[in-house]
């Protein structure tokens, strides 16, 4: 198959109108169809349907748009074998939480700036769950998530993960408290995150161990409200050990097992290869693999 053709399906799957297509490669909107009919009678299945004025591809187009990036992958890394002194360039697509924005992504956007400047980052903010479903789709190129040590997130097996960092996360509680053992907060009302799994998930496996089932009452996705509701005895929950917290709350230390949230840069398997992709990785510092 001519790898331009595939080239150019990829972007409509992308781009989802022949005339987007046609302005991002610089191309004519009949170029455009001629090059996607040509490939369906290449692959000898029809690629796109017609929906009122534009197209949309067929399970066939969208099933061959997914095997185009790794095609696609495949010849620009032979093509770096052959010219190991080019010099990167390509749009990333980077989803991802606030936090890994503003502490990791920034500065490492910034270094590349003056680095590799044909390399352009383009920036979503995302909860874990939605960068990673985005990430499944082909819609983002690097996910920037989280876990819990001890609750691992589960990643599709076409998903591999490095490290950026870990915090320590401990129990907020309203002022005076003392440590006590997990156990004694079985009786409690218990707050999670509304927009990801991983608080619930922490917080079910430390009960789990403790022999109690966590009574989850509120779903919150702001930590300053989590420290209102903490604060007017509505409830308990995970907040990081190095937040500087409002007076009348406390965060109380968690050990064995510890509670440590891992920032995790996730892309799909064998496309950090691609070069714009790899620099960033390399100036983000993802060079450690996460197993579980």
């Amino acid at each position: 198959m001519n790898t331009h053709r595939l080239r150019v399906l990829l972007e409509l799957s992308r781009q989802g109108s022949m005339r987007a297509v046609a302005d991002e490669l610089g191309m004519t909107t009949s170029s455009v169809s001629q090059h996607v009919a040509a490939l369906a009678a290449e692959v000898g299945s029809p690629l796109v349907e017609p929906v009122g004025r534009r197209v949309r591809l067929t399970p066939a187009g969208r099933r061959l748009a997914e095997h185009s990036v790794t095609i696609l992958a495949a010849v620009d890394a032979a093509r770096r074998d052959l010219d190991p002194h080019e010099e990167p360039h390509g749009v990333v697509r980077v989803g991802g939480f606030a936090t890994a924005i503003r502490r990791s992504l920034l500065p490492a956007v910034a270094d590349l700036a003056g680095e590799h400047p044909g390399i352009e980052v383009r920036l979503s903010e995302f909860e874990p769950l939605e960068a990673l479903d985005l990430l499944g789709r082909d819609e983002i190129d690097l996910a920037l998530v989280y876990d819990y040590d001890l609750a691992p997130l589960a990643l599709r097996s076409d998903m591999t993960a490095a490290q950026l960092w870990g915090v320590p996360w401990g129990l907020g509680v309203r002022a005076p408290a003392r440590r006590e053992p997990f156990a004694a907060y079985a009786d409690r009302d218990w707050i999670v995150n509304s927009r990801n799994t991983a608080d619930e998930d922490a917080v079910r496996t430390l009960a789990s161990m403790a022999g109690f089932t966590p009574r989850i009452v509120h779903r919150i996705d702001s930590l300053d409200l989590v420290e209102d509701l903490v604060l007017a005895g509505r409830g308990i929950g995970l907040l990081p050990r190095d937040r500087v917290v409002r007076r009348g709350v406390r965060v109380l230390p968690i050990t064995e097992p510890g509670v440590v949230l891992r920032a995790l840069a996730v892309t799909r398997r064998g496309r950090e290869q691609w070069a714009p992709l790899r620099v960033l990785l390399e100036q983000l510092g993802a060079a450690r693999p996460v197993t579980g």
